[in-house]
């Protein structure tokens, strides 16, 4: 599985997710400019878009074995 390139895809998908998340609330408790962190939100919620997208499509395509 771990050889399988959309799961590397959707992998990477979380893992951005994860790293816009730790800036946003990084930007907030350092008590940074709150347009920043909550641009930094809208980012993050559609990368989890994109994330569960190619999560479902590796369950769709991958699930069928």
């Amino acid at each position: 599985m771990a050889q399988d390139p959309l799961f590397l895809v959707a992998a990477g998908a979380v893992l951005i997710v994860a790293i816009i998340l730790m800036l946003g609330i990084g930007n907030f408790a350092r008590s940074g400019n709150p347009k920043t962190s909550n641009k930094l939100m809208q980012w993050r919620i559609a990368a989890q878009f994109i994330a569960v997208l190619l999560i479902l499509a590796f369950v769709l395509i991958r699930g069928k074995g």
